[in-house]
């Protein structure tokens, strides 16, 4: 669990972390140099099961991911967000189906959107529609539809590929495209496990405002596609990556020019 300036909703995230059925855990919060009450707020809990560390200065989420990264000793990790919530039965469950099926990397859940006062304002489409191993990596060559605080990995795949940390505010599109790219598999709980909270102050809600997603997503596609060309990988997962990738490029400037006369 990265933190940077979280205060207002860290209780509630730290909350459905400890109170997961699944018990055989160890939670580790990285503090990315918050300047409110966030540190106050961790270190006012008295459980062994959460390890504490903080960044000198801010420094960025893609680096406080991969410094976690460092210090997890599990089988498995799973992402969590200081300001999302967990459902009781998440880890249990995740834990259970990536037992069952032992040759899937990464594990996700399907989310609900909630807003400050916790209440439910929507869904992702694309999240509701993509379950299967097949679904999902249809499309993911066209864009995300994996909620980053909502998987659980494979601690020694997750160690080996880390955050990219040119790819940032897309720094998980890029790992499933990566993961996907070597033939790992990715699968989902078809349940509704975790709750995604959106609001003003959130990194997604301020990177959506100023981005234009297809320029984002060609961006991305762009340096995965030139680093696999770099290392002489090029197959049919590549290929229709990189036809999507045209694509976004011609809705981006179709979605600017929009913008232009509505200015």
């Amino acid at each position: 669990m990265p933190v940077y300036n979280a205060g207002s909703f860290l209780k509630a995230g730290i909350d459905s972390i400890l109170h997961q059925t699944y018990l055989d855990f160890e939670l580790i919060i990285v503090n990315d140099g918050s300047t409110d009450d966030s540190e106050k707020i961790v270190l006012s809990y008295n459980d062994p099961r959460i390890k504490y560390y903080k960044n000198e200065k801010n420094s960025g989420l893609i680096f406080t991911l991969n410094k976690g990264l460092a210090f997890c000793n599990g089988k498995y990790i799973a992402r969590m967000d200081a300001d999302d919530i967990c459902l009781p039965e998440r880890f249990d469950k995740q834990v259970n189906y990536i037992e069952s099926n032992p040759a899937i990397a990464v594990v996700s859940c399907h989310v609900s959107f909630i807003n400050e006062k916790d209440e439910t304002i929507g869904e992702w489409k694309e999240d509701l529609l993509t379950r299967s191993y097949k679904q999902i990596k249809k499309q993911i060559v066209k864009g995300n539809c994996i909620a980053h605080p909502s998987v659980m990995v494979k601690a020694a795949v997750l160690k080996e590929y880390q955050y990219n940390r040119n790819q940032i505010h897309i720094e998980d599109y890029d790992l499933w495209l990566r993961i996907f790219a070597d033939g790992l598999k990715i699968e989902k709980v078809p349940e509704k496990l975790l709750l995604y909270r959106i609001h003003q102050t959130s990194i997604t809600s301020s990177f959506l405002r100023k981005s234009n997603p297809f320029f984002d997503q060609f961006r991305c596609k762009i340096k995965f596609l030139s680093a696999r060309f770099s290392n002489f990988s090029f197959g049919l997962f590549e290929l229709k990556v990189l036809i999507t990738t045209l694509k976004d490029g011609i809705m981006g400037i179709g979605k600017s020019i929009k913008q232009l006369f509505k200015n």
